[in-house]
């Protein structure tokens, strides 16, 4: 059986926590910024965790991720 390929894109977008998470930045932090409130854009700062929706497709993507 072939190695399984990691998708190199998520990859770089998420990294797991000890209990087996998946973390990830939020969106809407890189242009247009003028408009939104000081409070929005500092809670645009924090890690977030993954959604338990998405979780599945992305440990499929991401094989070796422990």
């Amino acid at each position: 059986m072939p190695k399984m390929k990691t998708s190199r894109s998520a990859a770089k977008r998420f990294k797991v926590t000890g209990t087996g998470k998946l973390k990830r930045n939020k969106a809407y932090k890189r242009h247009i910024l003028t408009k939104k409130s000081a409070k929005t854009k500092r809670n645009l700062r924090k890690a977030t965790i993954t959604d338990a929706t998405n979780e599945k497709n992305m440990k499929k993507i991401l094989p070796y991720l422990k």
